[in-house]
């Protein structure tokens, strides 16, 4: 299948700004791009970047500055074929959880992300569209509704981990053993359960 890979080049992860310097946040980020781009290769699928600016990828990249909505929309909108939507920052992302996403019968397959975001979708529908503002995984459940598609939700907490706060990265130290893990240990980023509840910190 063609998965789109959406990634923002310009500024990404801003929120984790309190342990990465500027420089840091845009290797992290493209350090998870890869490794997404990498495990949906080697499950067999065609991966197409929409970056805003031009970046080396192993996947073919497409240059959309735009912000997620509207570039999406166009991007599914030129094939007629099934296709899928993989966001760019799921560092745990498997070949089984893969698997899940593109086995999973429905008109739109949804994967959730823990916020109430939308992480993963396959559509298969022409009266289909994504809107990613807010809470967008009720908002494509409701859009599905309207249009008559039907719909499959699959539950992953792989696919359900996308990476905004710094509590995300606890995360990927607690369940990652790749690449992504060890960008962060490099870097002295470390879990911290003093408190009670996992924290991370920057020891480094």
């Amino acid at each position: 299948m063609h998965v789109f890979v959406p990634f923002d080049a310009s500024d990404p992860k801003t929120r984790l700004a309190s342990l990465l310097d500027e420089p840091e946040r845009r290797e992290f980020a493209t350090v998870m791009l890869d490794v997404v781009v990498e495990r949906l290769q080697n499950s067999g699928h065609e991966v197409e970047v929409l970056a805003t600016e031009s970046i080396d990828s192993t996947g073919d990249v497409t240059v959309d500055n735009r912000p997620l909505t509207p570039a999406v929309n166009d991007a599914v909108a030129t094939t007629s074929e099934p296709v899928g939507i993989v966001m760019a920052d799921l560092p745990l992302l498997t070949s089984e959880s893969i698997a899940k996403l593109f086995e999973a019968t429905g008109d739109i397959v949804i994967a959730p992300g823990i916020g109430g975001g939308t992480n993963a979708l396959v559509v298969d529908h022409d009266g289909f569209y994504v809107d990613f503002h807010n809470v967008s995984y009720g908002d494509h459940r409701q859009i599905a509704r309207e249009c008559g598609a039907s719909l499959t939700t699959v539950d992953s907490f792989r696919l359900a981990l996308d990476i905004d706060e710094p509590a995300d990265l606890g995360e990927i130290l607690l369940h990652g053993t790749g690449r992504v893990a060890t960008w962060l240990r490099e870097r002295g980023i470390e879990i911290d359960g003093s408190g009670g509840r996992m924290t991370v910190e920057r020891t480094s």
